[in-house]
């Protein structure tokens, strides 16, 4: 009998068979999921951008502004697709668990990736409302007034008011400066035609914030040194106005003075200019975060290509 083809066969650096089982088993053990895979990629790192791009749009114009219900009614649309993302990753886990070849790696990424874009769209879209475009949409609605005289005007009649353009040789009256403290320092000083006259009541109040000692002449808010300035924008934050009303009430007290109807403006030579540097600053921020957010994409992407390569 030839016993020698049979040792042979049993060598270890023999040989398998052909089709024979042991072959099979080692190449579906040894086979590995592609990880690094490229239109997965460009899903994670386009459709977290997009969800991103939206709602910051949403939350920072004037769709927030005009018809809050709609754009609350496209935050949730852009959470519930969020969710359909997370499902679908957490199916590609529960199919993982079963067969080793469905990679649920980019998945799950895809799900983390959209839901931080739309925490950061949503967030980032609101502050961006709320310190830029609420106060142009806000001014913009008002009304403006031309050559009104601080002294006999009563605030009560100009209560639509958004810019405000006083008579010529209009200023302050630093004398009068007051504040009110509250961790922020609420400065007041009143809008006065320059006449030796005293008016009945004193409705017309430039302020700013942290700009003064509350001491009279400290007052230093604004264009309060520009000899040009003859103007008024109104604050339109109801936050702040609560404290620049206790400022007025304290300079009542402390002057014996009256303030009928105060009124609230930031004392500048061009309000028109301001209200739109409202609108370029909220485009600008808007901008910068839509980039900036790629950025980030970005490098969250080449790291989970690092990590999950060398996983592979």
């Amino acid at each position: 009998m030839n016993h020698g083809g049979a040792a042979a066969a049993h060598l270890p650096g023999a040989p398998e068979h052909y089709g024979s089982a042991p072959l099979s088993r080692s190449i579906v053990k040894n086979r590995r999921p592609t990880r690094l895979n490229f239109a997965a990629i460009c899903l994670c790192l386009f459709v977290p951008w997009f969800l991103f791009i939206i709602t910051y749009a949403v939350m920072s114009f004037s769709i927030h502004y005009k018809n809050k219900p709609v754009c609350y009614l496209v935050v949730l649309l852009c959470l519930a697709f969020v969710g359909i993302i997370a499902k679908l990753a957490w199916d590609a886990v529960k199919r993982f668990k079963k067969d080793s070849l469905a990679d649920p790696s980019w998945f799950i990424f895809l799900a983390v990736a959209c839901f931080l874009a739309w925490l950061a769209g949503v967030a980032l879209g609101d502050m961006n409302f709320f310190y830029n475009m609420e106060p142009f949409y806000d001014v913009s609605n008002l009304n403006s007034y031309h050559s009104v005289n601080p002294d006999n005007m009563p605030g009560q009649r100009v209560m639509d008011a958004g810019r405000i353009d006083f008579t010529p040789g209009s200023k302050l009256d630093l004398e009068k400066t007051m504040a009110f403290h509250n961790l922020e320092t609420y400065c007041v000083a009143p809008i006065v035609t320059g006449d030796k006259s005293k008016p009945d009541s004193y409705d017309f109040w430039a302020v700013g914030l942290n700009c003064c000692s509350g001491a009279p002449g400290s007052f230093a808010c604004g264009e309060f040194n520009n000899p040009r300035a003859s103007s008024g924008l109104r604050v339109m934050r109801d936050d702040q106005g609560s404290f620049y009303r206790l400022a007025v009430q304290q300079a009542e007290a402390a002057y014996n003075i009256r303030a009928k109807h105060p009124l609230f403006l930031f004392w500048m030579q061009d309000p028109v200019a301001e209200v739109a540097a409202y609108m370029d600053e909220g485009f600008k921020y808007y901008l910068l975060g839509v980039f900036a957010f790629f950025a980030f994409l970005l490098f969250l992407v080449i790291l989970a290509m690092i990590i999950l390569s060398k996983v592979a």
